[in-house]
């Protein structure tokens, strides 16, 4: 018996990217989820947002912060993407802008997510 709790092959490994990838697929899938609805979905939508808008935060604290292992080219992009999600966001919570533009940069950071978790042994 204590063998097999320590060998159970069923419960996957976290890594840290998979981390990232499920928080950025479950806020994007709730912006698309909220602007489908229109109208009656706003409300959604701005929680959806704030979400979004938090997670950036975070990647760009995360970025700016001198231990950070990152290429300095790619924190630089990130951080840029991070003040560019916050000023958008704005936008089109205002209604001078659509959403759209922030589901395909989270799906374009989801892709490079699962790209870099398979490259990683």
């Amino acid at each position: 018996m204590a063998r097999t709790a320590y060998t159970n092959s069923a419960v996957p490994i976290r890594t840290h990217q998979g981390n990232e990838y499920d928080a950025f697929a479950r806020i994007t899938r709730r912006m698309k989820e909220a602007a489908t609805r229109g109208k009656p979905g706003f409300n959604a939508l701005v929680t959806a947002i704030h979400e979004n808008r938090r997670l950036w935060t975070i990647l760009a604290g995360d970025v700016a912060d001198d231990g950070n292992t990152l290429p300095e080219q790619l924190r630089a992009q990130i951080f840029y993407l991070a003040e560019f999600t916050g000023q958008h966001s704005a936008k089109v919570l205002s209604g001078k802008a659509g959403v759209e533009i922030l589901i395909e940069i989270n799906m374009a950071v989801m892709r490079g997510l699962r790209q870099q978790e398979a490259a990683t042994p």
